[in-house]
């Protein structure tokens, strides 16, 4: 499997109740061509990493109707599209969508971590679609044990072509669905919820960052 291999099977994935950002245009919010956008803009993150080379992988759950769904970016909202190209070096990312611009509260925490670390980071979800509950495409969910195991491949083969030094789960729900499907990683607090701190604490400790006095440096992260 190659880049554009992967972009068509992953482009090519439906399940019930859940938006592919890559071959599907959402009827309120993206712009007619937005689809392509986002493939295109997945393409050239995809294409500088495996090109460059590439730190380590985050792993979140699954895609948020107010980031990635937008961007086609995992833990990315359109705020952070052009800090997203410039760690990797790539051209401008474009948005999709028509209207005011959107933020999330969770990628603006993980972006100002990622700026700190300075490193290619990988941004991927366990689940790579947005999973919505039935009759609100603008809400999020979890997904279903059957709908990561079915995209499992596409995990397996980005991590293997992109030989992370560390991968990393983020949040409790991503952790214990990469242990289902055997995929080792060290896990830090979702920034969400009042994890802020601990989040913080925890990227800090695995990048042997500075740690402000009133954050734990206890933190004990595994990476076997």
């Amino acid at each position: 499997m190659n880049v554009d291999d992967f972009l068509d099977d992953l482009s090519g994935l439906r399940f019930p109740h859940a938006f592919n950002p890559y071959s599907e245009k959402c009827a309120v919010h993206d712009v007619d061509e937005a689809p392509a956008i986002r493939r295109k803009n997945l393409e050239a993150i995809l294409l500088a990493a495996t090109t460059n080379g590439i730190d380590s992988v985050w792993i979140g759950r699954d895609l948020g109707y107010r980031g990635g769904r937008r961007t086609g970016l995992p833990l990315t909202d359109e705020a952070h599209l052009s800090s997203h190209a410039a760690i990797f070096g790539c051209a401008p990312l474009c948005r999709a969508t028509k209207g005011p611009m959107v933020a999330e509260r969770t990628a603006t925490i993980i972006w100002r971590m990622l700026e700190n670390i300075g490193r290619p980071v990988f941004l991927w979800n366990v689940f790579p679609l947005h999973p919505y509950e039935q009759g609100d495409p603008l809400s999020n969910r979890c997904h279903t044990r059957a709908e990561r195991q079915a995209c499992r491949s596409l995990l397996v083969w980005l991590l293997r072509t992109l030989s992370p030094q560390h991968v990393v789960a983020i949040g409790k729900d991503a952790q214990n669905a990469l242990a289902d499907l055997d995929i080792p990683a060290a896990g830090v607090r979702h920034p969400s919820y009042g994890g802020q701190t601990e989040f913080i604490t925890g990227i800090k400790t695995l990048y042997e960052l500075p740690q402000a006095r009133r954050e734990s440096p206890q933190l004990s992260l595994s990476l076997a």
